[in-house]
């Protein structure tokens, strides 16, 4: 007997051997390409260590932090994003119960009527007869009901740690999923803040246009003036009533533009139309960020979008390692407690109380193609995985480089445009004086306005898009949501 139990338990051993030589290994985690250690928007040296920024203190419009607030409450895709990271919540509970018994606590009741030449009916039949049960332990031949009233437990023990890394995966695929949400917000953030300054930019244009044709108008009454004295054409009236409507024509043109990015503010915040209250000033140049030397990798690898793709990283590396472990034998034990009769009157009785312990294990052998086949594919989502993570960390680097120089060039353009604009302003009131004393004529008058208004619409031009570069800088910069 004894000799039986060491074969047993040779052949058990020897099998786990050769099951364990024949499990592939799991590839280790990669890690990106180094980062440079700080990045700034010239070689300044003396500079001050950036120390992160928060959309409260970036963005100080009390308008648009009323809007960021309205696009949280009733935005469907943020609704539907916070409902995926309840999903993946979900899946990770359910991770957890994975490792803990089963317990199931139930009522059985079953009939079985078996022929007369059965071994069931001859052994009930037979035992009925003998001297040694009492009447209450006879069995019904016709009819033989069985009642069990109890309950069972099952436990698949982790010895392989399969289990153990499901839960690890789900618990990273739902920070990853968090992670996005905040991405979600961070993008919905920023689109809701370039829709409103374009609208404030178009209230500018508008306004821009408005000006210039009221100051037009008082050079087109200098114009009628001089005609009736004979000193201009009617060409030149002309001229300067084909100005006009065109520049009036622009000014209705704008109010399409508003509507259009007035609808667009509404879709975003979930409402039915409606007008949007807004300021007047656009986004100045951060001179603190242009002044401070900023450390990329810390930088970059709080950005949710970086973040929530490590996470899918480590999610990957556990899916195969839980794939890696489906090759070993599977362990499980059970139990099982209740009371059982084949007799509703002694089903109660403490002679009823049944028991049972069992336990297996599973060695996979014949299919052993499925498992490749299920490691083969966590292998390729782990390479996948590190390219999206490699992608997003590349993408955050250039992207973060690129606003930064950026910024620092449209303050110079922005310095050199204020003052064209000033010459232009100078120049309007030189040639009005100019063509009264007679010393220039109409076509001077008209293209000193029209160089005016162009160089007008060139700045607000310049500070809109200098107002976007500086709306991506924040999430370029990783700025923290709360």
């Amino acid at each position: 007997m004894k000799r039986i139990q060491l074969k047993l338990i040779f052949w058990s051993i020897t099998g786990l051997l050769m099951t364990s030589c024949a499990v592939p290994k799991v590839a280790s985690m990669k890690e990106v390409d180094k980062l440079p250690d700080s990045v700034a928007a010239d070689s300044a040296t003396g500079r001050s260590e950036f120390s992160g920024i928060d959309l409260k203190g970036y963005f100080t419009d009390p308008h648009l932090l009323y809007l960021f607030e309205e696009v949280k409450k009733a935005n469907p895709d943020f609704k539907i994003a916070q409902q995926r990271v309840e999903i993946a919540n979900s899946f990770l509970k359910r991770s957890k119960t994975e490792l803990l018994p089963s317990l199931e606590v139930g009522v059985q009741v079953s009939g079985d009527r078996y022929g007369k030449y059965t071994m069931e009916g001859v052994g009930n039949y037979d035992t009925n007869l003998s001297s040694n049960i009492t009447e209450e332990q006879k069995i019904n031949t016709s009819f033989t009901p069985n009642y069990w009233m109890g309950a069972r437990s099952s436990w698949e023990i982790d010895a392989w740690g399969k289990l153990k890394n499901k839960k690890l995966s789900a618990q990273n695929k739902f920070l990853a999923s968090t992670e996005g949400l905040k991405l979600l917000q961070t993008d919905l953030f920023t689109d809701i803040a370039n829709l409103y300054y374009d609208l404030i930019a178009l209230d500018k244009r508008l306004k821009i246009y408005r000006d210039n044709y009221n100051l037009q108008k008082r050079a087109f009454e200098i114009i009628k003036a001089q005609r009736e004295v004979g000193k201009v054409t009617e060409l030149a009236v002309q001229q300067f009533k084909a100005q006009n409507n065109n520049w009036l024509a622009e000014i209705e043109h704008i109010k399409v533009e508003i509507v259009t990015v007035k609808q667009a503010i509404s879709t975003l915040t979930g409402v039915y139309g409606g007008d949007v209250q807004r300021g007047d000033t656009l986004l100045p140049t951060n001179f603190n960020i242009l002044n401070s030397n900023i450390n990329l990798d810390k930088i970059i690898h709080s950005r949710p979008d970086v973040i929530s793709n490590y996470y899918y990283l480590k999610a990957s590396h556990a899916d195969a390692r839980a794939a890696r472990a489906a090759f070993y034998p599977k362990i499980d034990i059970g139990a099982g407690l209740g009371i059982n009769s084949f007799s509703a009157e002694t089903l109660f009785k403490p002679a009823s109380l049944a028991g049972q312990i069992l336990g297996g294990l599973i060695v996979p052998v014949f299919n052993k193609g499925q498992l490749q086949y299920k490691f083969k594919v966590a292998g390729i989502g782990q390479e996948i995985a590190f390219l999206n993570y490699q992608k997003s960390v590349t993408t955050a680097f250039n992207e973060l480089q690129s606003i930064l120089k950026q910024t620092q060039i449209f303050h110079k353009v922005l310095e050199l445009k204020e003052e064209e604009v000033n010459y232009l302003d100078k120049g309007i009131e030189v040639s009005n004086d100019l063509y009264i004393t007679g010393y220039a004529n109409y076509f001077e008058l008209i293209n000193a306005q029209k160089s005016k208004l162009q160089a007008e619409l060139d700045l607000l031009k310049f500070q809109h898009e200098n107002t976007r570069n500086n709306v991506l800088l924040f999430k370029a910069l990783a700025g923290k949501l709360q």
